[in-house]
């Protein structure tokens, strides 16, 4: 797999006591995952909220997807829970969902709590990442998030990333696939997107 690399550094340790928990993104195999940027917040050069937050080309892409999700997927046969919808695979690891794809027959409203689901989507999008991967390889985020959603029984995850222009489609037992993001997308029962299409045609320079 050949997702976008992050440069190899030698970053200081910070105690984990010393980090707000207000800065941790997901929890994977019992360790935090903190949110890109937390370090500029510890040095005071951002807000919590800064680095929480999507930025706002993050935005469009995911307003983008939505779109097309709501009007081509039967709202009787679906949920689209976005928001960054919490999931609780086991008590070592809570992780994120960009987008979340459930079944109404596996997931009801009645269903529905306080808590983060434990209930896993049918399929996940997420649009570029919000995890803090300094010092280490964004594709080895990708891999062990997508593997630990399949172990949870997620049966497809879609990374679209920005930086390389590329999106992943992965689904369990398959080789997954790299596809050039001015290519067509294929989501469930024909639901199709072209994230660099529709970037290009909205003049986007990022496109």
């Amino acid at each position: 797999m050949n997702a976008t690399k992050s440069p190899h550094k030698t970053l200081p340790r910070i105690p984990a006591k010393k980090i707000p928990a207000a800065l941790i993104y997901e929890i994977m195999d019992g360790k935090p995952v903190y949110y890109r940027g937390y370090r500029e917040v510890l040095k005071n050069e951002k807000t919590i909220e800064e680095v929480m937050g999507a930025s706002s080309l993050q935005g469009i892409m995911v307003e983008y997807i939505l779109r097309i999700l709501f009007r081509q997927l039967d709202e009787k046969q679906y949920h689209i829970l976005t928001n960054e919808q919490g999931l609780h695979l086991n008590r070592k690891n809570n992780l994120s969902a960009g987008i979340a794809i459930y079944e109404k027959t596996k997931f009801s409203v009645a269903q529905a709590d306080k808590h983060y689901a434990t209930i896993p989507p049918k399929i996940q999008i997420e649009v570029d990442i919000n995890a803090d991967t300094e010092g280490g390889l964004v594709e080895t985020y990708i891999n062990k998030k997508t593997d630990k959603l399949f172990e949870f029984g997620v049966e497809k995850v879609i990374w679209v990333l920005s930086e390389s222009k590329k999106v992943i489609v992965a689904t369990p037992n398959a080789n997954w696939q790299i596809i050039d993001w001015h290519k067509d997308i294929e989501v469930i029962d024909g639901v199709i997107f072209c994230i660099g299409k529709y970037l290009m045609e909205e003049g986007s320079p990022f496109a």
